[in-house]
């Protein structure tokens, strides 16, 4: 039985229309998000054959393909629920979501600087990758990351809450090479009750990282 599993849609093809057309989303999902639970479906097949024959030499390879892999299947899992037709604007809490305003707001000044912040991230990733919120556990701060591909240059236990996918198969159909635009029309579509749930998880979450001996 395989580890990972390709998550179902929480909304069909057309929901995301017309930031995001049917055809990227079906092809999105059904072919490269498919592929990155397979690679991390086999990868983990490929490293359990190497230890039995303690190819040792191997391992490092896989364990990288093995990260970018299941990076790849935990962002696009996220990036999915991150969106919805009747999303965007900025937070408010009369639609319940204060405590995340707030902690934009507190983390980064007021929810502009956010949002250029983030959009900044996203269209200025070389080649593939990411722009990311994310809370850090540490100083229990929102932080903005950009991920190459899907792993590198992220806090140690950074737990991500909202991602803008900035790879090309994301919006190439449709935006062709103007990503600055796919980015600023993804604010359309941010389903911020979606990120202010998994904004409470991770503070929820017991922080560990700087536990004393």
């Amino acid at each position: 039985m395989a580890t990972y599993t390709l998550p179902e849609l929480p909304y069909d093809y057309a929901a995301l229309e017309p930031v995001i057309n049917p055809q990227i989303i079906e092809l999105h999902h059904d072919k490269h998000h498919a592929a990155y639970v397979k690679g991390a479906n086999d990868t983990l097949e490929q490293l359990e054959e190497a230890r039995d024959k303690e190819a040792w030499g191997a391992i490092n390879g896989l364990q990288k393909n093995l990260a970018f892999h299941l990076s790849g299947h935990i962002l696009h899992s996220i990036y999915w629920h991150n969106m919805t037709g009747e999303g965007g604007g900025e937070p408010h809490a009369a639609d319940g979501v204060g405590d995340l305003a707030d902690a934009i707001t507190e983390s980064f000044g007021s929810y502009a600087g956010f949002k250029s912040q983030l959009t900044k991230a996203a269209a200025t990733t070389q080649g593939s990758g990411w722009g990311v919120l994310a809370y850090e556990p540490v100083s229990g701060k929102l932080i903005v990351e950009q991920v190459y591909d899907h792993q590198g240059n992220v806090g140690q236990g950074s737990v991500p809450i909202l991602v803008f996918d900035a790879w090309e198969h994301a919006f190439y159909l449709q935006y062709k090479n103007q990503k600055v635009d796919f980015i600023e029309a993804m604010w359309q579509v941010v389903n911020w009750q979606d990120v202010a749930k998994r904004y409470a998880a991770a503070k929820e979450r017991v922080n560990v990282l700087l536990l004393a001996p």
